[in-house]
């Protein structure tokens, strides 16, 4: 067969398309153990981003235990999780359509709602539910009629069946993670108060039977998550008060007394509800993911207290539940998009109980991530080296012109308090497939890291993450790696602002980019946001509104005369989080200088796209942004409409 002749970066014939990142496409949410059944929830974008729940019986058999239209989805902090549970065969959870809460019964053919409907349209909404006897535990979030973020009230209410319900814990200002100690009585949970987030200062409370309240752990300076109680009465839980999240257990003394150090985080930032990066299996073991050098390890901590990693081809490991001598969870590596997996923690053989799809594409066709730490400047943190995942451009059936090198895409991840992972990504391979160097950078702030990390971007946000972009995108092209002339930069949410903010405050080094949803004018987002994130930047950059000129000065819109690289925008227009008046904003300013630019709205799309259609509207409309500002050609065998370019 003839060797194909030379083609341009960008422009390589691939059969990873638009339509392959969405098709059968589930992301894969909480896993829980109910007897010898497995259920776990699965986001679909074939069927408008519905949250359905599977349970796996134990001759495994699948079925969709919640079939279409219902949604079990919750807008708890606008990210949701833990919107379902499951225990004895009986499913609760919230349907995202009206976020009342409902219950299905084994043998039943539709849910039965128990909560009654909110005066507010969706006003009423419940997260991180947790199964007992009498009921379920849960975060209740009221939005009260014309309440804005100051008067959105969370609390913890135990909820009966006949929708009965009974508040346990009000006042501060979040709460999550109630859990009933196996005496049936003493509760504990998490707490945490305005301006911190949930990693910057979480306490773990415990209450007696007597009522009386003890503060375990956490406070300034220390984050606290995952409290799980042990059968003797201990409480694990997970601290970060020796920088890195380490397992800690408060004895029935009430002693507090170091489990394991791991070598890496064992917690992630709490973004979302039901998360769960350890278990505590039946004899007393604990299996734990720790992240280390950008990539997870599962491990057994033995009785005696010695750590075992299993050899396992996965790199990311989440939402873990004890089954016995085994763990099931949802795992994910360089080669395997997310499956559901058991693994046993003797012989460390692994079952895969929900496998991912079969996206039919050779393993010659995926680009693998490579961890590079790289020079930064030191911008008074203290830090001067940050990381990142690199996925050279990988096509076996196509090569270059000699003397070309590929163009770079250096992608932010949200948060900014978030953290690259080395799951393999449809999404990413579209690029890589085409010829494009990806680079998916942990700025200093990402997690995996260590708190002295994360809190690098303390009051810093909008300088040291431009930095790091910046410094990743020239270390790159002064290795050889890629194209100084074609480096573009794109992110999501809180990575958009980054995108936005580098190209118009550190202008020179990348000539394109976009913005899915990004931030524009900070100040706006203050003012605007939802309960969860308002006063969150006022540790990322200031006090609000007292520092009302550092917004401006580190908002892309005061710098809109410095802003001449083209750029695509992608905005959903229900989406709560950042408003489409600050895509807007962006577009219009482009407008006005005669920038080259790009704008979709998505209509019924919140923060995130989830529908099909979406995801593949902005992957192919930014390819080709990218092709018209190169001078690429797209592929012809896709038939890419090409988006508007506005001039």
């Amino acid at each position: 067969m003839p060797t194909p002749a030379p083609l341009p970066y960008g422009s390589w014939p691939t059969p990873i398309t638009s339509e392959l990142v969405v098709r059968t496409a589930a992301r894969l949410g909480e896993v829980v153990v109910d007897g010898s059944d497995v259920w776990w929830s699965e986001s679909r974008p074939e069927e408008g981003g519905r949250s359905a729940v599977v349970r796996r019986s134990a001759d495994g058999t699948l079925t969709d235990v919640l079939p279409a239209p219902w949604n079990a989805r919750t807008r708890v902090h606008e990210y949701g999780g833990g919107a379902w549970t499951a225990c004895g065969g009986v499913l609760w959870f919230t349907e995202f359509s009206d976020q009342r809460l409902y219950r299905l019964d084994p043998g039943a053919a539709v849910p039965v709602p128990v909560t009654p409907e909110p005066a507010v349209p969706s006003g009423v909404r419940h997260a991180d539910l947790r199964a007992t006897s009498a009921g379920v535990l849960a975060v209740r979030e009221t939005h009260a009629p014309g309440a804005g973020p100051a008067d959105v009230v969370n609390e913890l209410v135990r909820v009966a069946a006949d929708g009965a319900t009974e508040v346990l814990v009000r006042g501060p200002d979040f709460v999550s993670d109630l859990r009933l100690a196996p005496d049936g009585v003493t509760l504990c949970w998490l707490q945490w108060d305005h301006p911190d987030m949930p990693w910057d200062a979480a306490q773990l409370v415990v209450r007696s039977p007597d009522g009386a309240e003890t503060v375990v752990a956490g406070g300034p300076g220390e984050s606290v998550v995952a409290p799980v109680w042990e059968p003797g009465g201990g409480l694990l839980f997970l601290s970060d008060r020796n920088d890195l999240w380490c397992l800690y257990r408060r004895r029935p003394d009430g002693e507090v007394e170091l489990v394991l150090d791991a070598g890496g985080d064992i917690a992630g930032p709490q973004w979302a509800f039901g998360q769960s990066r350890y278990a505590l299996l039946a004899d007393g073991r604990l299996v734990v993911a720790c992240a280390r050098d950008g990539a997870d390890r599962l491990a057994v901590r033995e009785p005696g207290g010695a750590l075992r990693e299993l050899d396992l081809p996965y790199a990311v490991f989440r939402s873990l539940a004890a089954a016995g001598d085994a763990v099931v969870c949802v795992a994910a590596g360089p080669a395997s998009e997310p499956v559901v997996l058991r693994v046993s923690v003797d012989g460390g053989s692994a079952e895969v109980l929900r496998p991912a799809r079969d996206l039919g594409l050779d393993p010659a066709w995926l680009s693998r991530p490579e961890h590079v730490s790289f020079p930064t400047p030191d911008d008074g943190t203290g830090i001067d080296v940050a990381h990142a995942l690199v996925y050279p451009p990988t096509n076996p059936e196509a090569t270059a012109p000699e003397g070309t090198l590929p163009p770079l895409l250096v992608v932010v991840h949200g948060g900014p308090t978030s953290a690259a992972t080395p799951a393999l990504d449809v999404g990413v391979q579209y690029w890589t497939s085409r010829g494009f160097c990806v680079a998916d950078v942990d700025h200093r702030g990402s997690t995996g890291y260590g708190r002295r990390y994360r809190e690098a971007l303390k009051g810093r946000w909008g300088v040291v993450d431009l930095d790091d972009v910046v410094a990743c995108a020239r270390h790159l092209a002064d290795a050889g790696r890629v194209d100084p002339t074609r480096m573009a930069i794109r992110g999501g949410s809180a990575g958009g602002y980054t995108t936005l903010a580098a190209l118009c405050m550190r202008p020179g080094t990348f000539t394109a980019g976009a913005s899915h949803f990004g931030v524009a004018d900070l100040g706006a987002l203050a003012a605007e946001t939802h309960k969860f994130e308002s006063r969150y930047l006022d540790g990322l950059v200031a006090p609000w509104p007292e520092g009302a000129d550092v917004y401006a000065e580190r908002s892309p819109l005061t710098h809109v005369d410095a802003f001449d690289t083209p750029l695509a925008v992608f905005q959903g227009d229900e989406d709560e989080v950042v408003p489409p008046g600050q895509a807007e904003a962006i577009v219009a300013a482009l407008r006005r200088k005669g920038v080259p630019h790009a704008y979709l709205l998505f209509r019924g799309e919140q923060h995130g796209f989830r529908k099909a259609e979406n995801i593949r509207a902005a992957l192919d409309g930014e390819l080709s942004f990218y092709a018209q500002v190169w001078g690429f050609e797209l592929p012809a065998a896709e038939d890419i409409t090409p988006i508007e370019l506005v001039r």
